[in-house]
């Protein structure tokens, strides 16, 4: 087994772990604290969790390094951040548009896996293969279903509700517009794919061919 097998190994296990660790707290919660909620329990959970998180986040963004402020992400993820932010502010200070929020982050982060994903099997040099193949047609397929197909639809459903406040419905343009600007960058990396992935195909037989001519001449 090589390194970055192993190294991969441990990232897995060390994920099942603190997945079961997660687990395990809300299941002792929910026996210890057996007077509560189930609710109440789980959104203990996610206190720890988010003081935890945020914590760690600030130790490497702010100790550890790199600056954030000295090298930010690209304008256009700046944008999609700072927007989903602004907009979780938003729908916390006036109790209204949770459910299209949660939607958003749910239609947003679905892909994210697959995202990490690619990156873990580039890193591994596992990237070049079908494996890595599955991963960005999945990734393309999800992020064309959820982010234009259904945030369409939600949006168009966004806009002609007379609930949503009218800034609410500007965030929601403005969160469909930044997927279509990314849209234009995966269209673009799937051109690249599928030339890619043509050109590998023509060479594949041309090498079968040459290798079986040198057995011959030998």
């Amino acid at each position: 087994m090589s390194l970055e097998e192993e190294k991969m190994e441990l990232l897995v296990v060390c994920s099942l772990l603190c997945l079961s660790c997660w687990a395990s707290f809300y299941f002792i919660l929910c026996y210890v604290n057996g007077s509560r909620s189930y609710e109440w329990n789980c959104r203990l959970v996610t206190l720890v969790h988010g003081i935890l998180a945020v914590c760690i986040t600030a130790y490497i963004g702010y100790v550890d390094g790199p600056w954030p402020f000295t090298y930010p992400e690209g304008p256009v993820m700046l944008a999609h951040h700072t927007m989903s932010i602004l907009g979780i502010l938003l729908t916390l200070w006036l109790g209204e548009s949770g459910i299209e929020s949660c939607a958003v982050l749910f239609g947003s982060e679905i892909t994210n896996p697959l995202l990490q994903a690619r990156w873990f099997l580039k890193q591994t040099g596992h990237y070049r293969s079908l494996l890595g193949n599955v991963v960005d047609v999945l990734f393309v397929l999800l992020f064309v279903v959820m982010r234009i197909f259904v945030g369409g639809t939600m949006l168009y459903c966004e806009l002609i509700s007379p609930r949503p406040r009218f800034f609410i419905k500007c965030g929601g343009v403005a969160m469909y517009a930044l997927s279509w600007v990314f849209m234009v960058d995966i269209v673009r990396f799937a051109r690249r794919k599928s030339k890619s992935w043509h050109k590998q195909q023509r060479e594949q037989p041309e090498m079968v061919a040459a290798n079986g001519h040198e057995g011959k001449v030998d």
